[in-house]
């Protein structure tokens, strides 16, 4: 039996503790993506311009809209392992532009210290990558549904 896209991206086991990582995760992106928005000049495109990315007003806005919408779907547990892809995306490339500056001007030290929530957040949303939603979930649900309804 062939298996279809979305019967591999919903897969979540029952751990009952998964909604912890998930609201973790899930608020703290929602909350930052708002804040992108909210107060730009700190937060989003006036802090990307300070780094030097490219195009800092289109980017802070994308950005901050993935921020909210995965971190939203992580907060519902809907297509979990889906949302944590750009999440770990954008985590992975904010450690790498603006912790290796603290490295090099502070220090290993400073750059662990400065790094801790960019880690949690980066481990969190890889947890949800390999896991999925868990049991409260709309992505168990969902998949409860689709064995009852390949049993019929």
């Amino acid at each position: 039996m062939k298996t279809s896209l979305f019967e591999k991206i919903i897969p979540t086991d029952r751990a009952r503790t998964t909604i912890l990582i998930r609201f973790m995760v899930g608020a703290v992106f929602l909350s930052e993506g708002i804040q992108k928005f909210l107060f730009p000049v700190v937060r989003g495109a006036g802090r990307f311009e300070k780094i030097g990315l490219p195009s800092p007003n289109m980017l802070g806005a994308f950005v901050g809209g993935f921020e909210i919408a995965c971190g939203a779907l992580l907060l519902l547990g809907l297509l979990t392992r889906l949302a944590s892809i750009p999440l770990i995306v954008i985590m992975v490339v904010a450690m790498a532009t603006t912790k290796s500056e603290v490295l090099a001007t502070e220090g290993f030290w400073a750059l662990l210290h400065g790094s801790r929530t960019d880690w949690a957040m980066l481990l969190g949303s890889i947890f949800l990558l390999l896991k999925g939603g868990g049991r409260w979930s709309f992505d168990r649900q969902m998949m409860e549904q689709q064995s009852v309804n390949s049993l019929s």
